[in-house]
């Protein structure tokens, strides 16, 4: 159960972290109000937004690292972590963005990093 605890809470950290370094960008052209803020109220702004993405982070690497009795190695971990940043970031793109649109180098990509998990869970 480890394992799975360990990946919902990167799941739902990385929702968090795309719309904190991201969910910006759409906000201002939807929103008169947050346009108007400065620089340093839309960091503020994601900085919020980011305590909760460290929220589940902390714990889903806490739970998931093997020092601490979980399943996964520190590479493991990251690479999880970087999959499912990719995978989070391609759903918001394309919902949130309309504009954004997926690839033929794309989709390689995510071929590469299919690889890497596989790689770094060979033994």
């Amino acid at each position: 159960m480890k394992g799975f605890y360990t990946i919902l809470l990167l799941i739902v950290s990385n929702v968090f972290m795309t719309f904190a370094w991201y969910g910006h960008l759409k906000m201002k052209q939807e929103y008169s109000w947050f346009a108007a803020l400065p620089l340093i109220g839309v960091i503020t702004f994601s900085w919020v937004i980011a305590f909760f993405e460290y929220s589940c982070q902390i714990p889903a690497n806490r739970i998931g690292f093997v020092g601490n009795g979980g399943p996964f190695s520190l590479m493991q971990l990251k690479v999880i972590q970087e999959v499912i940043t990719l995978i989070i970031f391609t759903v918001f793109t394309t919902v949130f963005f309309k504009g954004e649109t997926l690839h033929w180098n794309h989709l390689a990509a995510f071929v590469c990093l299919i690889a890497a998990v596989y790689f770094v869970f060979m033994k």
